[in-house]
């Protein structure tokens, strides 16, 4: 991958799982050097695990200092911290600078608020499996930055997974399907080993065949584009044992419950966006 900065210098306040994962993206991607890359955490053990691990400063503390050092600051900490940081960091931000934000529910506006001033801020929302480097990322934007700025945020993300940009108000969506996804899918996982421990297959075996068949399945939907129903069909015969399986699946209304979680996790998350707006103030 082409480099479309080696002058922007990096930071990431809250190196853990997802940061640390973005971390090691942008240096295997080449988006960034050990030289141009730093990070925050909360205490010094924690700082000399990332420093060992990516080769790169990382301080306990320290936000502020680390901000005006960067062009581009990455805030990967929980939606209630956000606010303290985005306060403790705001007299180190410039028009120039890129802001980005993981923290789920914390809408752009209050960013704005708490900067208290414009420059190009983006919302991400990536969920777990970027730190294999199989993420699923949705980004979100205030229209301040660039078009190379956007190329370049998103080339951040697309080192640890896919990229989709939606309208702001579409995150809660994200975050139900995508961002909560894997729960589901683990769940999925574990029962289909349950099923096979039932049936009398080893742990070992129920397990190896349950990870690679989601795995096969994911790629084939990804790889082919072919709409889901038409693998699913690809599967059945009459009379087979996959039709009776399926509609053992239909009389429980696996689809329905999976919908209905969806929907359900999409109104917890506006809700708590709405409880963040209200406890930090709500600019419009």
């Amino acid at each position: 991958m082409t480099v479309m900065s080696e002058s922007r210098k990096i930071t990431v306040l809250g190196a853990g799982n997802i940061g640390g994962a973005l971390i090691g993206g942008m240096l295997k991607a080449g988006l960034a050097d050990q030289s141009h890359l730093s990070a925050t955490v909360l205490s010094a053990e924690h700082a000399r695990a990332v420093a060992e691990r990516y080769s790169i400063a990382v301080t306990a503390g320290g936000n502020r200092e680390a901000a005006a050092r960067a062009d581009v600051v990455i805030i990967a900490v929980k939606p209630a911290t956000l606010p303290h940081v985005l306060q403790e960091i705001r007299d180190a931000l410039r028009p120039n600078k890129i802001l980005i934000s993981l923290a789920a529910a914390v809408p752009i506006e209050v960013i704005e608020s708490l900067v208290e001033g414009r420059m190009p801020i983006y919302r991400a929302m990536p969920n777990i499996p970027v730190v294999v480097q199989e993420g699923a990322t949705a980004l979100a934007s205030n229209g301040e930055g660039t078009a190379e700025q956007q190329r370049f945020v998103e080339s951040i993300f697309r080192a640890v997974g896919v990229v989709c940009w939606v309208e702001e108000d579409l995150l809660h969506a994200v975050t139900a399907l995508s961002g909560s996804g894997p729960a589901y899918i683990y769940m999925v996982i574990e029962a289909l080993i349950e099923g096979g421990l039932k049936m009398g297959l080893s742990r070992e075996v129920a397990t190896r065949l349950t990870e690679q068949t989601v795995l096969g399945a994911s790629k084939l939907v990804k790889e082919t584009m072919l709409h889901p129903a038409i693998l699913k069909d690809q599967v059945i015969t009459p009379g087979g044992t996959t039709i009776s399986a399926i509609h053992e699946l239909e009389k429980h209304g696996l689809r329905s419950m999976l919908i209905s979680a969806i929907e359900t996790a999409t109104a917890v998350s506006r809700a708590r966006m709405q409880a963040l707006q209200a406890k930090f103030g709500n600019p419009a």
